[in-house]
């Protein structure tokens, strides 16, 4: 008489170690495609927010008798109506830090600069009261 053999269920420790390495395999190749593409949505934000911020200067620069820019962000974002919004007000927004100093009644800077570099965003901009939203890269060098 033959000894009957009950059904073994479940997996071997060896194809478990092929699911899960193929996994690790997978995760290794989609994570950076994934972080690059979280720094471009940021630093597309950023441009975005740094015309706002051009557009806002200048409308409330119009608004003003004697022609003044803003003294700063905080400003733009407590006006009524407001020219900006509260969270690009405070000066951070989608992990990048904008920078706002007014020099002079007819001059301002504004520079967006990621709070991680290499990890929120690479690119460093800056915008004028000329309107043109200059490019560097995080070491400050232009990008031509």
């Amino acid at each position: 008489m033959k000894p009957e053999f009950s059904a073994r269920r479940g997996f071997t420790l060896v194809e478990i170690m092929i699911v899960v390495s193929i996994i690790t395999i997978m995760a290794v190749i989609a994570i950076p495609g994934f972080i690059r593409a979280r720094a471009n949505a940021n630093e597309s934000s950023a441009i975005a927010s740094m015309r706002t911020i051009s557009t806002a200067c200048e409308s409330y620069r119009a608004m003003q008798n004697p022609s003044t820019y803003p003294p700063d962000l905080v400003t733009l974002s407590s006006d009524n109506p407001p020219y900006i919004d509260s969270t690009l007000g405070s000066g951070t927004k989608q992990g990048y830090t904008f920078t706002y100093a007014l020099v002079s009644a007819n001059q301002y800077t504004c520079t967006a600069a990621p709070v991680t570099p290499n990890i929120t965003g690479v690119r460093v901009f800056f915008v004028d009261e000329s309107g043109v939203i200059r490019v560097d890269d995080a070491s400050g060098n232009p990008i031509e």
